[in-house]
């Protein structure tokens, strides 16, 4: 197969919790569950083009784009990695008909075990999608809000109590002992009461809708976590081979070492299973 990367596309079977893989690479999608415990190699050629013009560019920015449209796109804005600062409302989006689309929608605000306890937020299209990314093994979603903006609020009030990032190693190195999101929701929420109560109170009695959900638990396609963690880079090695030993969150593990293919989105690749 040839073409250019992109993120892995998941889903996750409700018999048995277990995510099944597919690896795009240009039109095509690899499977890539039967292929754990076999060969696989990639090849990049060096040529990189962008996710959102499509032009050759030598180097990738915010995961895929040319360096003009990193500048001028939306998605590719900082307040996509800090939504509390959105700046829709002042008239500022780069493309506010994106902006409508994208970040003036209904968010969730959750409660994760990946490398531990964390919140994170994702849309309300991105369940379970977002959790399968980070490599989390529970989710429980805990709060709608109105918009991406409302959730960023929110996320930061229990970032205060809470870890909001995935230690990505040792996410890698197994899975955690399970936590009791619901009894972890339960302590942490009546601990920002106070400012839930002052976002309501600037975004509408409607803005932030608490819920009930049932935990949602992940396996993941593994049959051996690596000790050590050793990372595969194109930008430095063009091959990366060896017999892959399991998938988690955008990681393909090998025997070898691991390779983040979120990061190499665009890099266009020849892959040999």
């Amino acid at each position: 197969m040839h073409g250019t990367l992109s993120k892995m596309k998941s889903s996750l079977c409700p018999e048995s919790s277990t995510v099944d893989y597919q690896l795009p690479v240009g039109e095509s999608l690899l499977a890539l569950n039967p292929l754990i415990g076999k060969p696989l190699k990639m090849t990049f050629t060096g040529n990189i083009f962008c996710d959102a013009c499509g032009k050759k560019t030598k180097k990738s920015y915010s995961q895929g784009h040319c360096f003009p449209c990193m500048k001028k796109l939306a998605r590719c804005d900082m307040c996509i990695m800090k939504p509390e600062t959105c700046h829709y409302d002042a008239g500022t989006c780069r493309e506010p008909e994106w902006g409508d689309s994208f970040c003036m929608v209904p968010h969730y605000v959750y409660l994760s075990n990946t490398s531990g306890l964390k919140v994170g937020i994702t849309r309300h299209t991105q369940l379970p999608t977002r959790w399968i990314d980070q490599g989390a093994t529970q989710a429980l979603p805990i709060f709608k809000v109105k918009t991406r903006k409302l959730s960023g609020l929110v996320e930061i009030a229990l970032a205060q109590l809470v870890a909001d990032k995935t230690n990505w190693r040792a996410m890698l190195k197994g899975d955690n002992k399970d936590i009791d999101l619901v009894a972890e929701a339960k302590r942490l929420i009546p601990e920002i009461e106070a400012k839930l109560e002052e976002l309501t109170g600037t975004f509408g009695s409607d803005a932030i809708e608490r819920l009930d959900e049932d935990l949602v638990n992940i396996s993941y396609p593994v049959t051996q976590h690596p000790t050590k963690i050793s990372s595969h880079n194109f930008d430095k090695e063009p091959v990366v081979e060896g017999t892959l030993l399991g998938i988690k969150g955008q990681y393909l593990m090998f025997d070898t070492g691991v390779i983040n293919i979120r990061k190499f989105t665009s890099y266009e690749i020849t892959i040999d299973a």
